[in-house]
């Protein structure tokens, strides 16, 4: 006698899960602002107008999305691979090739139909300054106490004598033809070959450049001499021109 054996019930708890329908993948366009360099003949000229622009602004590119428009070079590709070396030497990471039909491996991507957008404006260099034109003056007779005589860009000659309590300033060296007894001050544009000369030496002050020197730091050895000062090593020095 034989028995029908029931057909097994499947046990919703103990049977394998379906396994999940993959996920389709999901690819979308998005557009970034770039920057676009367009290198141009002769490049040497044109790495060196580079170089000046990074000069001049050394952030320009930095952290930017630059893309290589090769539309005007068209480079072969060992000339590619030598512009894209010197770019990444100046610390500029292209990342993306346009303006070629093909290019070799191991290069950013090729990339195609992209459009203009604003320009970047470069700064400007910056104006050359224009030079200072150095004139003498030539005083015709004494300075008075309280009198000052200033020409920040040459000498100053005073044909008679400087009172006690005057003051002369000078980009270049000065020359008293007379008596010195006021403040006598050369090299105020920062020029350490400028000299004080005078006729009779009784100065109050006198300074060179940065340095200075009052009445009680000279002595009397060349009290009433001609006498002529100047820097030497840093220091002011003094000596007679009898």
């Amino acid at each position: 006698m034989s028995e029908t054996l029931p057909e097994p019930i499947d046990d919703p708890e103990t049977a394998p899960a379906a396994a999940p329908a993959p996920r389709p993948l999901s690819l979308r366009g998005r557009a970034f602002k770039g920057l676009a360099l367009t290198p141009e003949p002769p490049l040497p000229e044109w790495l060196a107008g580079l170089d000046a622009a990074l000069k001049r602004s050394p952030t320009l590119l930095k952290g930017r999305a630059v893309i290589l428009d090769c539309a005007q070079l068209k480079p072969e590709p060992d000339a590619l691979e030598a512009l894209m070396a010197e770019l990444k030497a100046r610390g500029i990471a292209v990342l993306g090739i346009e303006g070629l039909e093909t290019i070799g491996s191991g290069l950013p991507p090729l990339l195609v139909q992209g459009r203009p957008s604003d320009r970047v404006e470069i700064p400007a260099a910056p104006a050359e300054p224009e030079p200072q034109v150095v004139t003498s003056i030539t005083v015709e007779g004494s300075v008075r106490s309280g009198q000052s005589v200033i020409n920040p860009t040459g000498d100053v000659t005073v044909m008679g004598s400087v009172s006690s309590g005057a003051e002369i300033l000078a980009g270049g060296s000065i020359h008293v033809y007379g008596a010195l007894r006021g403040r006598a001050i050369a090299g105020a544009a920062r020029n350490p070959r400028a000299r004080i000369y005078c006729r009779k030496f009784e100065p109050e002050l006198l300074g060179i450049d940065r340095l200075v020197r009052t009445a009680e730091d000279m002595g009397t050895a060349l009290r009433g001499k001609a006498a002529q000062v100047w820097l030497d090593g840093g220091n002011i020095r003094m000596a007679s021109l009898d």
